[in-house]
């Protein structure tokens, strides 16, 4: 029987390291100029454009297929927008994420002529604090793109501004890795999580729907009345709903989980899709530990895997499949 109901599948692709920022909350490490050519790219889109095809074909399931564009910061890149056309001529929407200091009048207009579906612009709270993670002065070049592309109609996710006209808040929690490691120690208990979260869902803003894509944080107010089952639906989106490919072609589950998979110069991405068995392991529940893996909740959440391996690793091991360290959702079916 087909499945009526579109199934999101997705492809973040970082295609550059470079970026006019210093964050320091990156999770980047060290940054390689080693970058896929304008021609290997399309090369790749196309081959994603087909594998969404033949599943669709297949096994009768409709897809709704888009590709997340970010960096570094993408705009460093001077073919972007050749980059943006091929994704948007194979057929998928097109979510941008950038610091938004790059953003002028004619990027945005360019943007919004694209049909991009939205942006995200990332701004860490006033200007101050802003400044303080991201370097001086930028929080006012990050307004001040933000504000462009709102002006030329493009939809916006963004973390602070709703001054700005945006339509949607998003927030995230911090992973330790790359330079983030560094802020290990400052990370938040489960219990302020809980409560930051809660205050969060609690804002009325007019005209603002408050998103994000955190796994953890999408349980929050959702009854658990029996155990969800064994096949992974929603939630944490490793090995499940997509694929991060790097700028030097190495595909990963996530960006934020430095799990080397294959590399698209040289391997075909849908057997890697099949016969990983790092994506085999994030598929199955019997393979998660601890508190995780005995949630009635397993296949609609996960945690984040990306957070359970960095604390994991800062522990010494290396367990993709650890514990959310973070997540107070209780665990009873």
């Amino acid at each position: 029987m087909a499945i009526n109901r579109p199934f999101e599948f997705f492809v973040q692709w970082h295609l550059t390291e470079n970026c006019n920022l210093r964050c320091r909350h990156c999770y980047q490490g060290e940054r390689s100029a080693d970058e896929m050519t304008l021609p290997e790219i399309q090369k790749v889109i196309s081959e994603v454009s087909d594998m969404v095809k033949d599943w669709s074909e297949s096994y009768g399931v409709c897809f709704s297929p888009s590709m997340n564009i970010t960096g570094g910061e993408p705009f460093l890149r001077t073919d972007l927008f050749d980059i943006l056309r091929e994704i948007k001529k194979q057929g998928f929407e097109i979510f941008l994420l950038t610091n938004g200091t790059l953003v002028d009048r004619e990027r945005a207009h360019l943007l919004a002529d694209l049909g991009i579906k939205g942006v995200q612009g990332s701004m860490e709270g006033p200007e101050d604090g802003h400044d303080a993670i991201r370097g001086d002065a930028s929080y006012s070049e990050s307004a001040a793109g933000v504000g462009q592309w709102v002006g030329a109609g493009v939809k916006s996710v963004i973390g602070f501004a709703s001054h700005a006209g945006v339509k949607r808040v998003g927030f995230s929690r911090l992973v330790p890795a790359g330079r983030g490691r560094r802020l290990l120690p400052h990370m938040l208990t489960r219990a302020q999580v809980k409560e930051l979260y809660e205050a969060l869902f609690s804002l009325e803003l007019k005209g603002i729907e408050v998103v994000t894509g955190d796994p953890v944080a999408a349980q929050m107010n959702v009854e658990a009345a029996k155990d969800a089952g064994t096949t992974a639906i929603s939630g944490c989106a490793a090995g499940v709903a997509g694929l991060t490919i790097l700028p030097n072609g190495n595909v990963a589950p996530c960006r934020r989980l430095p799990l080397f998979l294959g590399n698209v110069r040289r391997d075909s991405l849908r057997e890697i899709w099949a016969a990983s068995p790092v994506l085999e392991a994030l598929r199955e529940r019997d393979r998660y530990r601890g508190k995780c893996g005995a949630c009635a909740r397993w296949a609609r959440c996960r945690g984040c895997r990306a957070i359970a391996y960095a604390c994991s690793r800062s522990k010494g091991e290396d367990d993709y499949l650890a514990d959310d360290p973070q997540c107070f959702i209780e665990t009873t079916s």
